[in-house]
């Protein structure tokens, strides 16, 4: 079995142990961040990959300063092996008399003039080494199947360290036992760059990484029962939600005494892996009995289609409107589900009040394109007169684009609505002026553009760039679509305010202080609900854990004066996803600080899920 078969979801724990042994051949602690572009090539390396110089700077962008050990494992979900057969492939496209050889003039030549060129010294430098007969030819199936056999042995040597490492085990998987399996490392060539690019091997640890894996590498003697693995551990909560279990509110709907208002916003998956979304400002003139509502949005353009986001959690958080982070406190959280709508129900008080989205993000994750096909869709042709028009397949996703920034559903899109589209696409905004010059070239109807407006300003758009789809792609990509143009990075939602007696209002907020308002509201409730449990050993670490019936939250509070690593161990749940998207990892918590460690969803809510969460701190070195 390969890394890149240990990738499925069926043998995550393997994977999480080939991640982990590669990144430790790097690094001290899985805790350590990569903190440069060559540091991660080192460590892709050990994984068994090859990146290329575009693929390095596809994860290690200009505004990366760091990526950790949960990245890394990301990482090697997206980059495919490349079986031998392909790597020779690539030779072969070099020989150019087939005679199973390439010549240094052959190689010079590929290496120099296409894919990522090299320069003459990098070519001679690699032909010294492959040339194994120094012959001055280069047999390249004996060179392939020799540097699959160095992967293949890096790789092993990599989980033997590991292995024979007990304090080093114990420090990145907890007590358990484990044993990785004999034949656990294949046929795995690092990921080849472009044909015209010869891959090299990986390359050695660092030094210190060595001395650190040298250290205490006696084997664990613990057994592996589960009546050890229990008591070595520091919690152990099970809890057993059946998916029949539903509380439902009863929504004021047809009755003339209560008043609706709603707006539309969305989550956007960035490229940092967190979540993003617009916040609200909800006025209550007098004090009412009120019903919240919240649930990702039907885009009507998809009535055939299946709309991957449905499956999303929302929540919505309502504080006051303090004049800072320490003035707002929770009021209320939606907490109720009926299908996809979660609702809570309660008075409150006349007042201003701020509401603030919230997913998980256990369903809302980073979505690789390996089994779409590699070429995009099309967004523009020339019509039989020759002029550009826009695909079909554009303008449906332009469409849904249009109702997802149609906040207050009426049709037509404000300057600010367009507004915050353009934020969000290009980081500009259109001041009156500019939109006075829509207003005389677009479709417009009461000062507002209308979508057919929007399809011919985008339009117009990439006729200005004479067909180039470029400009489009990155407002498309922005907005959460792939290169097929499915909605996979982002989920649109509707919230919906009842109250009775009383008009409400909404309106669109910029709060710079927006996240730490919704991580602060988030805190509270889960210890509001909960009481804590000190982990074992540790008179000054504790654990929130905020069991509802469709989502399961826990935090650790820190009331040391040291920073603490808890290890967080859900091997043993079941029809549960994480939002860490790991079954095992680690959680730094500073210094007299409190964080959310992770988020449980059931993967299917047609069955029943159990969650058992096993937590310990693991020793200082």
């Amino acid at each position: 079995m390969s890394f890149q078969d240990l990738s499925l979801p069926s043998d995550d724990e393997a994977f999480y142990v080939q991640c982990r042994a590669a990144y430790l051949a790097v690094f001290r602690s899985s805790l350590a961040n990569i903190a440069s572009k060559q540091q991660l090539c080192r460590a892709l390396q050990q994984a068994g990959r090859n990146p290329s110089h575009a693929t390095l700077s596809k994860y290690w962008t200009p505004r990366t300063s760091k990526l950790n050990f949960d990245d890394f494992c990301e990482i090697l979900k997206c980059e495919r092996k490349t079986e031998e057969t392909e790597l020779v492939r690539a030779f072969k496209r070099m020989d150019v008399n087939g005679d199973g050889f390439i010549s240094h003039s052959e190689l010079e030549k590929a290496l120099t003039t296409r894919g990522e060129k090299m320069t003459p010294e990098e070519v001679n430098a690699i032909f010294s080494l492959a040339d194994i007969n120094r012959d001055g030819k280069l047999d390249y199936a004996e060179f392939c199947r020799l540097f699959i056999s160095t992967v293949e042995q890096c790789q092993t040597a990599a989980l033997e360290r590991l292995e024979s490492n007990a304090k080093l085990k114990r420090q990145n998987f907890g007590s358990q036992s484990y044993s990785p399996p004999k034949s656990s490392v294949s046929s795995s060539a690092p990921s080849a760059a472009v044909a015209a690019t010869l891959p090299q091997p990986p390359e050695t640890p660092r030094a210190d990484s060595d001395t650190a894996l040298k250290k205490d590498s006696r084997s664990s003697s613990r057994p592996s029962s589960a009546r050890s693995r229990r008591s070595s551990l520091s919690n152990l909560t099970t809890v057993t939600t059946s998916s029949t279990k539903t509380s439902k509110v009863q929504e004021p709907l047809g009755s003339q005494e209560w008043h609706r208002t709603f707006v539309r916003g969305c989550f956007f998956l960035e490229d940092d892996g967190s979540i993003s979304s617009l916040q609200y400002q909800l006025h209550i003139p007098q004090t009412t009995t009120v019903c919240l509502t919240m649930q990702p949005l039907i885009l009507s353009n998809r009535p055939d289609k299946p709309s991957l986001w449905m499956a999303v959690d929302t929540a919505l958080f309502v504080t006051t409107a303090g004049e800072t982070k320490e003035d707002s406190t929770l009021v209320c959280f939606t907490e109720s589900k009926d299908k996809e709508k979660y609702t809570w129900r309660g008075e409150l008080n006349a007042g201003t009040y701020y509401l603030l989205p919230f997913t998980t993000g256990c369903k809302l994750k980073k979505r690789t394109e390996k089994n779409l096909s590699s070429k995009p869709t099309e967004l523009i042709y020339r019509t039989d007169t020759g002029e550009l028009d826009l695909t079909r397949e554009l303008r449906e996703a332009l469409s849904d684009i249009f109702e997802v920034i149609d906040m207050d559903g009426n049709g037509l899109l404000s300057l600010e609505e367009y507004n915050l589209f353009e934020l969000r696409t290009s980081g500009e905004q259109c001041d009156k002026d500019a939109w006075a010059v829509c207003k005389e070239n677009f479709d417009m109807r009461k000062n507002q553009l209308t979508r057919q407006g929007f399809m011919e300003l985008n339009l117009m758009e990439a006729t200005e760039k004479d067909g180039d789809p470029a400009d489009l792609w990155v407002t498309l990509e922005a907005m959460g679509f792939n290169q097929m143009l499915e909605l996979v990075e982002a989920c649109p939602f509707q919230i919906e305010i009842h109250c009775e007696g009383t008009q409400p209002s909404i309106q669109t907020i910029n709060l710079d202080s927006g996240p730490k308002l919704l991580n602060q509201a988030l805190q509270k409730s889960i210890t509001a609900r909960t009481g804590a449990k000190a982990l074992r050993g540790q008179d000054n670490v504790f654990i929130y854990t905020y069991r509802g019936e469709h989502r399961i939250s826990s935090l650790i509070a820190n009331k040391s004066n040291q920073k603490v690593t808890v290890h967080v161990n859900n091997e043993q749940n079941k029809n549960c996803c994480s939002s860490r998207g790991m079954s095992v990892f680690a959680v730094e918590v500073p210094a007299r600080t409190k964080m959310v460690c992770q988020h449980v969803l059931p993967i299917s809510d047609k069955q029943e899920w159990t969650y058992s969460c096993m937590e310990t701190v693991l020793p200082c070195t």
